[in-house]
């Protein structure tokens, strides 16, 4: 493994081959959520990751605006690939930021593979979300943004219990030692426009071919019916249910490997 200290994040450099995975995680994740998936790929493609900025614990709270994380990738990608696009793998928030960074830089991007999160921000999406699904997600999210302000100027240790309190409710495997009130900061942006929240965040609508991934077993989903359509009916394009929830990839790790070694190209 090859680590370089880019803007202040650790990136992680494995394997060999023309193609690069670049791997964003979301919450309450870190790098160490692509584990077993880099092990898996790591022969045929060259598997690079970081934990979000703003993600590590061990580090001072660091919300970033969206143009910032969008900035923040694209010197990122500069780094670890200067003349060629990259095929972005994507889970949660890393779907978000991902899909902004590849609408203002298409041309770093030569395809994607979504995880989970597909529409999250067209009216689609909106109109499918039914009522109890919608009180889920404030019931939930909301507590997060809240737990983020009192982190930042109350108490640490109340809000990092109460942020692993939620993830344990919602079923995370993550460690709950590596989580932290501080990845709270997208919620805080959602709920409050910290940092100026997703205004103005450009609608979902993928330009590169995209295989899209989704656990079947969670209380609603995070994409519209139209979102699949959209997907199966675009040449290039796969949607791929699983029988898992939100964390396909530590649920299903080896059929999770299979499904991408099978879309992804030959090396």
């Amino acid at each position: 493994m090859h680590t370089t200290v880019i803007d202040g994040v650790t990136v992680y450099t494995e394997g060999s081959g023309e193609e690069i995975l670049l791997m964003l995680h979301g919450w309450p994740d870190s790098y160490r959520l692509w584990d077993s998936t880099v092990a898996a790929l790591k022969d045929r493609f060259v598997c690079v990751r970081f934990t979000l900025p703003g993600f590590d614990d061990a580090l001072k709270a660091r919300p970033l605006a969206l143009a910032d994380m969008t900035a923040a990738l694209l010197r990122i990608v500069q780094a670890v690939s200067p003349d060629k696009a990259v095929t972005l793998l994507l889970h949660d928030w890393g779907c978000v930021f991902g899909y902004e960074f590849a609408a203002q830089h298409p041309e770093k991007v030569t395809r994607m593979v979504a995880v989970d999160i597909g529409d999250h921000n067209r009216s689609h999406f909106a109109r499918a979300l039914q009522a109890k699904a919608k009180l889920q997600l404030v019931a939930y999210q909301l507590p997060l943004a809240l737990a983020w302000y009192l982190g930042r100027h109350i108490s640490t240790g109340l809000a990092t219990w109460i942020t692993r309190q939620i993830a344990r409710g919602v079923q995370c495997p993550a460690s709950g030692v590596h989580i932290s009130w501080k990845q709270n900061y997208p919620y805080a942006m959602v709920w409050f426009g910290l940092q100026g929240g997703f205004k103005r965040a450009a609608k979902v609508q993928p330009a590169c071919p995209v295989l899209y991934i989704y656990g079947e077993h969670k209380p609603f989903m995070f994409h519209s019916p139209q979102w699949l359509a959209q997907l199966d009916s675009t040449p290039g394009s796969r949607v791929q249910a699983f029988a898992t929830g939100h964390w396909v990839m530590l649920e299903q790790p080896q059929a999770f490997a299979d499904c991408l070694r099978a879309w992804l190209p030959a090396a």
